[in-house]
């Protein structure tokens, strides 16, 4: 996917429903690869994400409900928020049956759309550093806490289908020590804005 210059806004696909999320976690997060995601009308193209089922270690909701992951285990099509290490926010897209608590975590955009609040939000400059990481790309988009449990298809978000192709390159997570093996994290080869590159 060729990067966007600050002149050009890629079209938008058909908005994306509460029921796409209705499936395979892993089916859901491959096909987020090429969507755009928008909060408030800033955001750009999804170019990582990362896959948690509940039957693996890795996933918050392994050990059942607690008061943070509660949402997880509700329908599908909702937002999971929570804070990373103390320090930054995460957003996740819940996904399949309600009480099957898996989610897609969303790593890395392709800026394309508010590039002058994503750079007040950031201090910074460099399109290409702005959405690199799961808390660059919330600090960016002004994800807080207060996103949590809200609806995916619903203000503020607006989250849009693919328009076109994209080669998906799937290889291991990344920050985690459980269930290190499974090659559950996916991305647009080759892409500048990822938040590490995949393994060739």
């Amino acid at each position: 996917m060729a990067p966007v210059s600050k002149t050009s806004t890629p079209r938008l696909g058909k908005a994306l429903k509460r029921s796409f999320f209705k499936r395979d976690v892993r089916e859901v997060a491959r096909d987020l690869i090429g969507a755009t995601m928008l909060v408030d009308g800033v955001g750009g193209i999804i170019v990582e994400v990362e896959a948690y089922h509940h039957t693996e270690p890795a996933a918050h909701s392994y050990n059942g409900p607690t008061p943070r992951n509660q949402i997880m285990f509700g329908p599908p099509g909702f937002a999971y928020v929570y804070r990373s290490y103390g320090i930054h926010w995460c957003v996740n897209f819940v996904c399949e049956e309600e009480g099957s608590a898996s989610a897609v975590l969303i790593r890395a955009l392709e800026p394309t759309h508010g590039l002058a609040a994503m750079r007040r939000r950031r201090h910074l400059q460099e399109v290409h550093a702005l959405c690199s990481g799961p808390g660059k790309l919330t600090e960016a988009l002004g994800i807080t806490i207060a996103h949590n449990t809200l609806p995916l298809d619903g203000r503020p978000f607006a989250l849009h289908a693919r328009t076109e192709d994209v080669d998906v390159v799937a290889g291991i997570r990344i920050g985690i020590t459980k269930a290190v093996e499974l090659p559950w994290r996916y991305g647009v080869r080759g892409s500048k804005f990822l938040s590490k590159p995949f393994p060739k």
